[in-house]
């Protein structure tokens, strides 16, 4: 790991806003950036990609990304972990419609901590598929380089990360970079048209809206003989509120991220409750398996907001609205308020939102339209850790006071050898948030 990756990451978030204000009057937001951004409405020259984050999403992504028609090649890849940069490269060259298309040479699979430093010096797009700690790094280094980015929800694990994230995306605008966050809903012609029809009245006034993630319990990795804690809680990511964000987060962010579609704004303040009952005794991180979150929006409206994963438990997904003239969901369609069904989504064959959102993102490149997804994907995060902070604490939390917190979940640095900011005890027991005690801000 070189030196520069070494700064903790508190430093790197207090210079990275220091020389945001310095890009902003000086030449590196000039020509040279602008022409970078423009070079691919003159040129057919093939789109360079690189993959930062190989688990399954980033094979995801890499297929998207190739799948768009864009005269786009995967050149970078990189990871921690060898063997999942390796399980990832042979993924694709297994799939017949884009493995010519995959071209990474073993000098260019770059692994460890400062991985994606190099991966992006490879590339014109970067694809950002990592743990959510990693996000706030990884897209300043990107946008700092002048690439556009596809980056996956969510998009950090705290507040100063939330703001980090809103201060690159200010710089990518500035810069002409294009940016989309996989909040793929956005892009689902179906979710588009339900939506453009509350919001023209379809139900009338919007009273509550109610989200749902409940399912299965997430996957968890044995630890194995020898492995370093930092080694087991990254390969265990979903289970450490530091990677993951929590569920609300990783999980219910897609449906809230509706919500406030629907509403055209964010939530003032949250309450809730949860905990943990399936999850207990050693490895077995510090999460809560189920949340209960309210939400309160500025004109008094509420979204009531369930999260369970465990074993054997009902299964549900979506949001839901309540109007003052009937109700709205993408799966049941919009009904009056007799129960008559007014609209349902004629859509449901239409391509994966998955590649649509991809599509959109080489399009723009190619023809240089504009296009920043960072402020909606980045307050839609921060809405998540609103309702996470919340339950934790057992507290109500207003907006700006979570938005403005400084209590940050990350660890001093990103190495191997350095320490977890939450450890086991003797026994491989994790402490976790205890409601009416845990620090808010």
């Amino acid at each position: 790991m070189n030196e520069d990756s070494k700064t903790t990451i508190n430093a790197g978030r207090r210079d990275f806003i220091k020389e945001s204000a310095t890009l902003v009057g000086g030449a590196l937001i000039g020509t040279a950036f602008a022409g970078k951004a423009n070079a691919w409405t003159l040129s057919s020259d093939p789109i360079k990609i690189a993959l930062i984050g190989c688990g399954s999403r980033g094979a995801g992504a890499a297929l998207n990304a190739l799948s768009a028609n864009a005269n786009a090649v995967l050149v970078a890849m990189a990871d921690v972990f060898k063997d999942k940069l390796d399980e990832t490269y042979a993924t694709l060259m297994k799939v017949g419609r884009v493995k010519d298309f995959v071209k990474v040479p073993e000098n260019q699979k770059f692994v460890g901590f400062d991985a994606y430093e190099k991966a992006i010096a490879c590339a014109d797009v970067v694809l950002l598929v990592t743990p959510a700690a990693f996000r706030p790094l990884h897209f300043s280094a990107a946008v700092k380089a002048g690439k556009h980015v596809f980056m996956e929800k969510p998009l950090a694990s705290d507040a100063p990360g939330i703001r980090q994230v809103l201060e690159t995306g200010k710089e990518a605008t500035r810069k002409n970079l294009k940016v989309v966050v996989g909040l793929q809903n956005r892009y689902d012609p179906g979710y588009q048209e339900m939506v453009k029809k509350i919001q023209e009245g379809a139900i009338g006034r919007v009273i509550s809206a109610t989200d749902y993630y409940l399912i299965g319990p997430v996957k968890n990795i044995p630890r194995v003989a020898g492995q370093s804690e930092m080694e087991y809680q990254l390969r265990n990511w979903r289970h450490f509120n530091w990677l993951w964000a929590g569920s609300p987060a990783g999980l219910q962010i897609h449906n809230t991220d509706i919500v406030n579609w629907v509403k055209g704004g964010y939530p003032i303040r949250a309450q809730g409750m949860g905990g943990r009952s399936s999850l207990s005794g050693p490895d077995s991180g510090d999460i809560f398996d189920h949340f209960y979150i309210e939400y309160e929006y500025a004109d008094g409206t509420k979204l009531n907001s369930q999260i369970r994963h465990i074993s054997g438990t009902w299964n549900k997904g979506g949001a839901t609205f309540q109007g003052a003239d009937g109700t709205a969901s993408l799966q049941a369609g919009i009904k009056n308020a007799k129960g008559e069904q007014i609209w349902r989504n004629p859509n449901k064959d239409a391509a994966s939102a998955y590649q649509i959102e991809h599509n959109v993102l080489f399009d723009a490149i190619r023809n240089n339209t504009p296009l920043n997804d960072t402020e909606w994907g980045a307050k839609s995060t921060m809405t998540t850790i609103l309702g996470r902070m919340a339950v934790h604490s057992g507290k109500m939390v207003e907006w700006d006071e979570a938005l403005n917190s400084d209590l940050t979940l990350l660890p001093s640095r990103f190495a191997w050898d350095a320490e977890p900011p939450v450890k086991p005890d003797k026994d491989g027991n994790y402490p976790v948030p205890i409601p009416g005690l845990s620090q808010v801000v």
